[in-house]
């Protein structure tokens, strides 16, 4: 079996301590290098050959920066000493920190795999950044999972490059918490577009027999198959395109349908609400110092479950089908606490 040579293997070991145990808050002398070197490597080197093997790397632009010291010596002479040497990374702590954050908030990433992409993300800074993330709390393990999501992932996003339908199970949960088919035969759509919202995944998609957009969630798809069939351009859809602020914010809860003009009085402790709800799409005109009238472009059927929502906060004036259907709502849940 092929081995590479222990004097070969001197210039990967230090980028690897270099990559473990540097970055610009925690430097690295030769000395240092050499150190660990002899301690985790069971090498014993010359500062001559540590020097002569950085600047290799400097040479090969592996993301190395030092600190250049100028000193004299006996006779006045100056010279230029190399010395707090680093690694730099593409992902600075906090980035890291903020693409792990948004693992642990997905609601649809199954555990083992949330587990993996985590340890990978940990791996791309250094042994400082392990410790600042130890109080992370533990992923739940008894969260649904569907174990096919990835592979329905890189599937869509083939289809959609190669412009081609899909069919797929769609899938919802039954009270023994698995995934069970939705119908018995396959759904065929047009895919355009995956979007993430409120830690969810979903697909944004065309039925042929409708010029409508439909959304579909990612992780309750199983059994998808690319088929040999092109997807319906855009164009033919009743959007003619996705203009993906708008249809997010139109589209709250992802659910399909049309989307109409509503206005409902709020209250103004809730502005920042509306805000992260609908954007700055949304029409705020102020009444008083207590409440303000709002008028927003969103998705009826969503609208009418956030109204239901935020009805201590709001009061619907506009559609009035919408008003109609939260009155009699609510006069059906004061039913059920009646007694």
């Amino acid at each position: 079996m092929y081995t590479i040579p222990p004097k070969k293997m001197i210039i990967i070991n230090i980028l690897e301590i270099l990559k473990k145990y540097s970055d610009m808050d925690h430097r690295l002398t030769q000395a240092d290098i050499m150190e660990k070197l002899k301690k985790e490597y069971y090498m014993d080197v010359d500062r001559k050959t540590v020097k002569r093997n950085l600047m290799n790397l400097l040479d090969l632009d592996c993301g190395i920066e030092y600190t250049e010291i100028s000193k004299k010596d006996k006779n006045g002479e100056e010279s230029f000493i190399c010395t707090d040497w680093y690694m730099t990374r593409e992902f600075d702590d906090s980035e890291l920190r903020l693409l792990i954050d948004s693992i642990l908030f997905s609601k649809h990433i199954p555990y083992y795999q949330c587990k993996k992409l985590i340890a990978k993300l940990k791996g791309l800074s250094n042994i400082y950044f392990d410790k600042k993330v130890k109080h992370i709390c533990n992923l739940p393990e008894n969260q649904p999972e569907n174990k096919e999501l990835f592979y329905t992932i890189d599937i869509l996003d083939e289809a959609i490059s190669q412009n081609k339908k899909v069919s797929f199970i769609y899938n919802t949960y039954g009270a023994d918490k698995k995934l069970h088919p939705k119908r018995d035969e396959k759904y065929i759509v047009n895919p355009y577009q995956m979007v993430a919202t409120n830690g969810r995944y979903y697909l944004i998609c065309n039925y042929d027999k409708y010029d409508n957009l439909s959304n579909y969630r990612v992780d309750r798809i199983t059994r998808i198959e690319i088929l040999e069939d092109a997807a319906k351009p855009l164009k033919y859809v009743k959007e003619g395109e996705i203009n993906l602020p708008k249809h997010m914010a139109e589209h709250i809860y992802m659910f399909a349908g049309e989307s109409v003009r509503a206005k409902f009085k709020a209250k103004n402790y809730i502005i920042d609400q509306v805000i992260d709800w609908y954007g700055t799409e949304a029409d705020i005109k102020v009444i008083n110092d207590e409440e303000c009238m709002i008028t927003v472009s969103v998705n009826k059927e969503a609208f009418f479950c956030w109204a239901m929502q935020y009805g201590l906060h709001i009061e619907v004036t506009e559609p009035l089908d919408i008003r109609n259907r939260i009155k009699k709502g609510l006069e059906e849940i004061i039913q059920k606490y009646k007694d």
